[in-house]
């Protein structure tokens, strides 16, 4: 087994508190199989908060206090981490937006919309506003940037590789204008043509298929076990259980089996860009 890459525990305060975690429980000669006794929380899961992908839950930050004798230091600092992670993100989605910038891979499941990685300014914006029709402006702005920034990880030494599914009924609502959409499914392009995204379309003639209704998301790491998102309208589940995402993975493969090859699916995605600049322009 390679040995564990050490944190960068000045990188944010999620990763400060995972080194910490890490140190502490490493003096008390303690493994990480029984820093979970006790809890109900997995090996692999203590495992990511060590190396600072995921935040630490308050129950769980009490019985790491107990058993570390730290008294108390993680339950009131439990908030800050938190705090910290969000970063403009809904709270059930600041974990992801953590754990991807560490992931090997993310494939994606997205029906309805562009998925977040992939959406430009314009397109998010109009996005976040449908979905909150009645906040400040600048808090959508808070938003529109936080989904942004993610794209960052493009410019990371060596990025996830990422793949994505979309279904053609995507393709074919305008969200904002037709130069909001002409201008996103270019960058989806761009995107796929510099070999940062590989994109498949689920035609409108596939018929049945798994997860007709939702968005997934599917991650790999180096280090940890992989897990699965799947996100509402106001609510996202991480499952991080070995047997359960296998059985997602199963039907993702399913899906990905109904799509059309990369190359056609390209060429789908560059006639709706075609469509709606030409609608634009006239």
């Amino acid at each position: 087994m390679p040995p564990r890459k050490d944190v960068d525990a000045a990188a944010s305060v999620p990763a400060f508190y995972g080194a910490e975690l890490r140190w502490k429980r490493e003096n008390a000669g303690l493994t990480l199989q029984e820093l979970a006794e006790g809890c109900f929380y997995s090996v692999a899961f203590l495992s990511q908060i060590e190396m600072g992908d995921r935040r630490m839950p308050l129950d769980l930050a009490r019985h790491a206090d107990q058993l570390l004798g730290t008294d108390g230091f993680f339950e009131r600092r439990c908030d800050d981490a938190r705090t910290a992670k969000r970063g403009g993100h809904a709270e059930y989605f600041a974990d992801v937006a953590e754990m991807e910038r560490h992931a090997l891979t993310v494939e994606e499941w997205s029906p309805a919309l562009v998925p977040g990685l992939l959406q430009t300014e314009d397109y998010a914006r109009a996005v976040v506003r449908a979905t909150h029709p009645l906040e400040a402006a600048s808090d959508v702005e808070a938003k529109v940037a936080a989904r942004l920034s993610r794209a960052d990880l493009f410019d990371a030494a060596r990025p996830p590789e990422l793949w994505v599914v979309l279904h053609e009924l995507m393709l074919l609502q305008t969200i904002g204008s037709a130069a909001t959409m002409a201008e996103q499914l270019e960058h989806v392009v761009r995107l796929a043509e510099d070999c940062r995204v590989v994109t498949q379309v689920v035609p409108v003639n596939a018929g049945a298929f798994p997860f007709m209704m939702g968005m997934s998301k599917f991650m790999t790491f180096t280090d940890a076990p992989p897990v699965m998102y799947t996100e509402g309208l106001h609510s996202g589940q991480l499952i991080d259980e070995p047997t359960l995402v296998k059985q997602y993975t199963r039907s993702y493969d399913l899906l990905r089996a109904s799509a059309l090859p990369p190359g056609a699916s390209l060429a789908m995605i560059q006639t709706a860009a075609k469509g709606y600049r030409d609608e634009h322009q006239h």
